[in-house]
């Protein structure tokens, strides 16, 4: 009798702490701040994410000590290979067997995509970096659990399309990556061109990823159109400008409007090959002291300046953190609320702020690539041609499709900024 008195004793004071600790979030979980990257290390996107950006989010971790609330944190890393099934399955994997309490990355929209509607599902935060789908915090948002943090395909459009547009660049024609990202950057650039009084002439969809663009390019120089808009990334970028040249195209008096240029893309094709490039960027190096000073030790670290997924997976990772430490808990919902209340200001994020929907929104840059002569050394790749306010740059929520975010800010649960 004695010992059922005891078990029900310990049961109760049990309860109560698991009552205590629903109250309070559940503290940290494990007693580890665990956060899993899945990224593109092998494939078209590698250069631009991939271990610079492990290295990145590890600056974030040693930035606190290596521990939030003396809890230590734990960093894993996998490659998705441009898959959204592996991708899922790692992320499956880590969530149930491994804990994982954040997941960051899906550089490749269908794989963020898929990881977004994993972790809502699971209960686990995730943060964007490197997917620019504007589907993220619209019909796909799970608001709740995730964040996109660098860029989206509005921001690119409103910075690229639109400047081209104010310079006389009216007639347009699209050579984009044959899947989620790409049909969505073309689509929102060419929103972007005809709101803006110019027209869309044609397109076609490369498969991805694609080494030989000649048949595209040659469709895009006898449409006639003043530019060539180029609805793909990383490597693809780098193949098409680069044939673009070789046959002639932009000698020849169109131009190439770059909708999604990475600096390492810049440093692989070259300034002979790259300049004059209109392209709209998160981040840059060179931008003021706080971006140097982060990006000199980036370079420490690996030999290369950052892009802006790289400086954007330190900023979501630097700010997640600093939010499980200011709620003493790493539950997904509590820690994501609390990012939606911090002002996101670090060496990547001017003027940032997480909004209901779960799209944090910060300044952008307008940039052109220099050409040989003005370039001083290695990396010294942009001219900042104007800041993009962050709330010029984005979509609005009330333009969106995340019903979530509007229910909120209609039952005045948060802001629409």
């Amino acid at each position: 009798m004695k010992c059922l008195k005891t078990i029900l004793l310990a049961g109760a004071a049990s309860a109560i702490a698991i009552s205590a600790n629903a109250q309070d979030g559940g503290k940290i979980s494990g007693d580890t701040v665990k956060i899993g990257m899945v990224l593109d290390m092998s494939g078209a996107y590698s250069s631009l994410d991939g271990e610079g950006s492990v290295a990145a989010v590890q600056m974030a971790i040693d930035e606190m000590g290596g521990e939030v609330n003396g809890a230590p944190i734990e960093l894993l890393s996998a490659d998705h290979q441009n898959k959204s099934d592996i991708g899922s399955n790692i992320t499956r994997q880590w969530i149930d067997q491994e804990n994982v309490d954040l997941i960051l990355g899906g550089t490749n929209s269908g794989v963020g995509i898929a990881l977004q509607e994993l972790t809502a599902q699971k209960g686990v935060a995730y943060i964007n970096n490197g997917g620019a789908s504007n589907s993220l915090t619209n019909e796909a948002c799970a608001p709740e659990t995730a964040l996109h943090w660098t860029y989206d395909t509005d921001a690119l459009a409103n910075g690229t399309a639109v400047a081209m547009l104010e310079e006389g660049n009216k007639s347009w024609f699209f050579i984009t990556a044959d899947y989620t990202f790409g049909h969505n950057l073309q689509k929102t650039a060419a929103n972007a061109v005809t709101k803006n009084g110019g027209e869309v002439v044609g397109e076609v969809a490369a498969p991805f990823p694609t080494q030989d663009f000649s048949s595209f390019l040659l469709q895009a120089q006898s449409s006639g159109a003043q530019v060539i808009g180029l609805a793909n990334a990383g490597t693809d970028t780098q193949n098409a400008v680069k044939q673009a040249q070789e046959f002639g195209i932009v000698q020849s008096g169109q131009k190439l409007a770059s909708l999604l240029l990475f600096i390492t893309d810049v440093d692989a094709l070259g300034l002979n090959e790259a300049q004059g490039l209109t392209l709209t960027t998160g981040f840059y190096w060179d931008l003021d002291d706080k971006a140097r000073e982060w990006s000199a030790k980036f370079e420490e670290k690996t030999g290369a300046k950052p892009s802006m997924v790289q400086a954007g997976m330190y900023s979501s990772a630097l700010q997640y953190l600093k939010a499980v430490e200011a709620t003493g808990t790493d539950d997904a919902k509590t820690v994501i609320a609390k990012l939606k209340e911090m002002p996101i200001e670090d060496a990547f994020a001017r003027n940032g702020k997480v909004r209901a929907d779960g799209l944090m929104v910060h300044d952008m840059l307008l940039a052109q690539v220099k050409t040989p002569e003005e370039s001083k050394e290695k990396w010294d790749y942009y001219k900042i041609v104007r800041t993009i306010p962050g709330d010029d740059a984005f979509q609005s929520i009330e333009d969106g499709l995340c019903d979530v975010a509007k229910a909120a800010i209609a039952g005045g649960e948060g802001k629409s900024n």
